[in-house]
This record gives C-alpha cells, structure tokens and sequence, in this order.
C-alpha cells in the first residue's frame, strides 16, 4: 500500500511537470478583414505629407516635392511603404475581388502606377546620388509587388504589371550587380537586412523564372549564410526591430535548401525549433504613437511569416504556426485606428502574415 501511494504521487509530479501547450485562436483574413485592411493603404496612398525622402541632395535643383520625385510612389510617409501599401491592395484585390469599391481601388491602382510616373520613377534612380536609393528593402517590395501583379489573373493586373515592368527590370539589375560586391550580410532587424531583402527577390525570381536572379541570390545567400550555427534568437527583439534576424535567415535558407539539407541547417542554426513546446515572447510595444516604438508590432507580424515558411510542409515543425498565431494574434487588433506611425505601413506586414499562417 505504501508503494502504491508513492507510486501515485510520482505519477501526479511527473504530470505536473510537462506544461501544456497553450493554443492560440487561429487569426482568419476574410471579407470583413480584408475591408478592414484595405482602409490602411487607402488612407495614406495619396497623402503627401508627412514625408521622409530618404534623398541625397545634389544641389537646389534637387528640393523637388514628393509627388515630383516620386509620382507614383510618394504617399505613406517613405517610398517603400507606398509600394508595399499598393501591394496591400493588389493583394487583398486577388484575394477578395468583392472587397468595397474595387472598381475605385483599381482605379488608383492605375493611375498611381502608369507608364509616366513608373518612367520618372526609374529615372529618379539614375540620378548621380541616388544610385542605391532604397537598398534592398524597398527594391525587394518593389519586387513583391510585381510578383502579385503577375500571379493575379485580371486584366487591371496586366495592364499594372505592364506599366511597372521598366521599374522592376531596374531592380532585378540592381540586384545582380549590387550582390557579388557585398561582402557581409546586414544581420539587422531593420530596413537593411540581407536575408529578407534577398527573400522576396527570390519569390520574384521564382515566379517568373528569372533564372540569373536566382542564382545571384543563391549563390551569395549560401556564402553568407550557409555555416550560421546557434543564432542568438534570445538575443532579440532589439528597441526598434520590425524583422526578426535569425527568423528571416532561417526563411531565406528553406526557400533554397532542399528539404533534408534544410533540416540538418535548420538544427544547427535554430535546435531550439524542433522542440513542440518551443515559446517566443512576443515583441511588446509600449506606446503605438511613438513611430519607432510601435516597430515592434512590424516585428510580430514578420516572425510569424518566417515561422510559417520554415514550417511550411515539414509536419514536425507544425509547432510553429501556433507561435506565429500568438505574435498575429498580439498585433493585428491594434493597427486598426491606430496613428499614424503605425498605420501607414503596418497593415501590410498583416497581410503577408495573415496569407502565410493560412495552412
């Protein structure tokens, strides 16, 4: 009898040992979110001011208003969130073609991005000081852009892709120069980073076969980032993260690997992922007014993309999309009304997430 009552209480400690799991809500993109979203982009796309140029000067003649350097991308406070605030809307288009007003929202699709504004578009980065202008976060949402433009099966989608295609043949060339010079990646979790500039230019590559694009990229990634052991994940976020260093790494590599070469990297890279109760904090912002504060939010909706790609048809890392589920879950209630700083560029980051954790 007395073995017996050890033996329960053993058993009741044991069990008390192995914490559960908790299960976030899955986060849903449907009509009325889709509605919801929209309203970010549309808010901001063609409102001028504020604005951060992010120009280097060359003399007077170059203090030119937004709207005349960039006519079509001059809206949402810096180029790259206007491009990727037009990627919002495509995408959301795609998906939902029975989303409010589209017959208005196409509309400002095609007069933003018309064969005369892409043309001074693409002249702006000829200009002698503004060679590298938007390296490479802003050539890789250029890039995503023209991606969703292309696998949209509409008219409006080859007439868009059609006025784009000056710009985005410029950025694929840009890349190909610019990668055999760089040397050592940006391991940041801002504008910078390698990884992800280097990723969306891949999916680009890949959906319309760019065959030398997609070796400049794999060629340079594998020798960046191929012998990466233990990334300091815990080490993350920092104060103004929106990416998240090791996630987007690990992204980058299951999008070149082969699935068991991807494992055997992964484990080396990131051992910790294997495990089912493996938990990452979420980024926690602490005031959304403040417009490098509110990063963080940007920082939960990247992690779980890169959650979901490295998941993404390996079932022994399934884990993960509950993780990404808990960082979606944290952000996505909070960039609807929100000011400004986050509201102009924030509801694409939850889009892309959104489409990434759908299984």
């Amino acid at each position: 009898m007395v073995f017996n009552c050890n033996t329960s209480k053993e058993e009741k400690k044991d069990s008390t040992e192995i914490p559960k799991v908790e299960m976030a809500p899955k986060p849903l993109l449907n009509l009325e979110q889709a509605n919801k979203l929209a309203q970010l982009p549309l808010h901001c796309l063609n409102i001028e001011y504020p604005n951060r140029l992010s120009q280097t000067l060359g003399g007077d003649n170059d203090l030119l208003a937004p709207n005349v350097l960039h006519p079509a991308f001059y809206g949402c406070f810096d180029w790259h969130s206007s491009v990727h605030g037009h990627w919002s809307l495509v995408s959301l288009l795609k998906q939902f073609p029975d989303i409010d007003d589209a017959e208005g929202i196409k509309q400002r699709l095609l007069n933003n991005i018309s064969k005369e504004n892409i043309e001074t578009e693409v002249q702006y980065f000829y200009t002698e000081h503004n060679k590298s202008f938007e390296r490479t976060y802003g050539w890789a949402w250029l890039l995503k852009l023209a991606d969703e433009l292309h696998t949209w099966d509409a008219p409006v989608a080859r007439e868009l892709e059609n006025n784009l295609q000056p710009l985005t043949d410029l950025i694929v060339g840009k890349y190909i120069e610019f990668l055999p010079k760089l040397n050592y990646p940006q391991r940041v979790g801002t504008h910078p980073n390698t990884a992800f500039g280097l990723s969306f230019a891949y999916d680009y590559a890949t959906t319309v076969n760019n065959e030398d694009l997609k070796k400049a990229i794999k060629e340079r990634s594998m020798y960046f980032f191929s012998n990466d052991q233990n990334c300091p994940i815990t080490w993350e976020p920092s104060g103004s993260d929106f990416l998240s260093p090791c996630l987007e790494e690990a992204a980058l590599m299951k999008r070149l690997l082969p699935v068991e070469e991807f494992k055997t990297w992964l484990n080396t890279f990131l051992p910790q992922l294997k495990d089912e109760k493996y938990t990452l904090e979420v980024g926690l912002v602490s005031d959304r007014t403040d417009g490098q504060l509110v990063h963080l939010d940007g920082v939960n909706f990247s992690r779980a993309w890169s959650l979901a790609k490295i998941a993404e048809g390996l079932p022994e890392y399934n884990h993960l999309y509950n993780v990404a589920n808990k960082h979606i879950n944290y952000s996505l209630p909070s960039i609807f009304g929100d000011s400004y700083e986050g509201g102009h560029w924030l509801g694409s980051f939850a889009i892309y997430a959104l489409n990434s954790v759908e299984q």
